[in-house]
């Protein structure tokens, strides 16, 4: 299929679940923030369960081709595995600075970093059960968690990285065990420091990826819009990604209006491209979407592109993220009805789109599809009708 679609990683987690005003006012918590949560411990799990699953309709309401699990059960991207290690001490933590350079509350590393169980793995196991669809699991990837962290062991900064590459791998191997069809590493201190993700970034990310049996890609951003406002013109780090063993790489480009021809640098991988803009609460048209794509498509081959937003959808009120999915779930049909058609159905004509499910042709006369999100929530509830009608 050409432009399958995905989110990053997150969709926003249920008001009743998290204290959503709580956590949009502090920066992403790096040692656990229990407090966040609104249910009683006692019926925590359920309730992640029970949110995970709207997660899971949600996207496909939405037409997403690839899922995940929205990442309910996180307080942050990148905490939950991160204080599930052994060596390093959350209740006494240390102190690092943010990427917005502000100190914040880290764990603080005073032994062999070794994964003590899988932490993953039962919500990758929950997903494929609940899904027939390709699905995905984020993992926060070894230089960033180095980089969250205080180092009171190893003495040597790539030391660190390197002990936390060798647990992600365990976990990437059991994560591909348990049915996951692609392991993502979430790594935007690559973007952040770019000096020593230059020195050793792709070698530590390659360790950890080392033995994948499944499709891998890495994620890196210029961080939440809701926490970083400022978004430079360009990445600080990211051809050096060539030499990484990933198959797909995860950036942003709606927010930031990126020069896309950096992306000729990464022949041969799968760029999983961001055309959705966070900081904007106004969802996107498809046309809009549909334009932030071409910007792309001189420099990489259509096959070669996944459609998703900039970064995770976690701070975003849940109607405008199912809005913003579901225009560029409409961007996405259009543009495969484009590329079939060759160089005579261009930008603008109207064509026949293919139906998901069978080979029947659904026209465009009859079923066209708007350029608002709502009305293309409802060409699909309409165009999955009639399919139920005929099957």
């Amino acid at each position: 299929m050409l432009f399958p679609t995905s989110l990053v990683g997150s969709y926003p987690q249920p008001d009743w679940l998290i204290d959503r005003d709580r956590l949009a006012g502090r920066f992403p918590p790096r040692v656990r923030a229990r407090e966040l949560w609104r249910v009683d411990p006692a019926y925590l799990e359920q309730a992640q369960d029970d949110a995970t699953m709207l997660a899971i309709r949600a996207q496909e309401e939405a037409g997403l081709d690839i899922l995940t699990d929205g990442e309910a059960r996180r307080e942050s991207y990148s905490n939950r595995f991160a204080t599930a290690l052994d060596g390093v001490d959350i209740d006494n933590p240390g102190t690092a600075l943010d990427r917005s350079g502000h100190p914040n509350p880290v764990p603080r590393v005073t032994g062999p970093i070794r994964r003590r169980h899988p932490v993953e793995v039962d919500d990758v196991r929950f997903l494929r059960a609940n899904t027939s669809r390709t699905i995905k699991i984020t993992v926060p990837g070894p230089f960033t968690m180095s980089q969250q962290a205080q180092d009171d062991h190893y003495g040597n900064p790539e030391s660190v990285a390197l002990g936390y590459a060798e647990a992600v791998a365990e976990e990437v191997s059991d994560l591909f065990a348990a049915g996951a069809d692609i392991v993502q590493l979430d790594e935007p201190y690559l973007q952040a420091r770019p000096e020593p993700a230059k020195q050793y970034g792709v070698k530590v990310i390659n360790r950890a990826l080392e033995g994948a049996t499944g499709t891998t890609a890495v994620h890196l951003c210029f961080g939440y819009a809701a926490i970083i406002h400022d978004r430079p013109a360009g990445y600080s780090f990211l051809p050096e990604l060539s030499a990484c063993a990933c198959d797909q790489i995860s950036i942003e480009t709606a927010q930031s209006g990126l020069d896309c021809a950096v992306l000729a640098t990464l022949e041969g991988k799968t760029i999983i491209l961001g055309v959705l803009d966070p900081t904007d609460l106004a969802v996107e048209s498809a046309e809009t979407v549909i334009a932030r794509v071409r910007r792309a498509l001189p420099y990489v081959q259509p096959r070669r592109l996944v459609l998703a937003p900039d970064c995770g959808m976690k701070y975003l009120p849940r109607d405008v993220a199912f809005g913003k999915l579901a225009a560029m779930t409409a961007a996405a049909d259009r543009l495969r009805a484009e590329v079939d058609l060759g160089p005579a159905g261009g930008p603008g004509i109207t064509a026949p789109v293919p139906h998901r499910c069978c080979s029947k042709d659904i026209g465009a006369a009859s079923m066209p599809f708007p350029a608002g999100a709502a009305a293309a929530v409802l060409a699909r509830r309409l165009i999955r009708a009639g399919h139920r009608r005929e099957h």
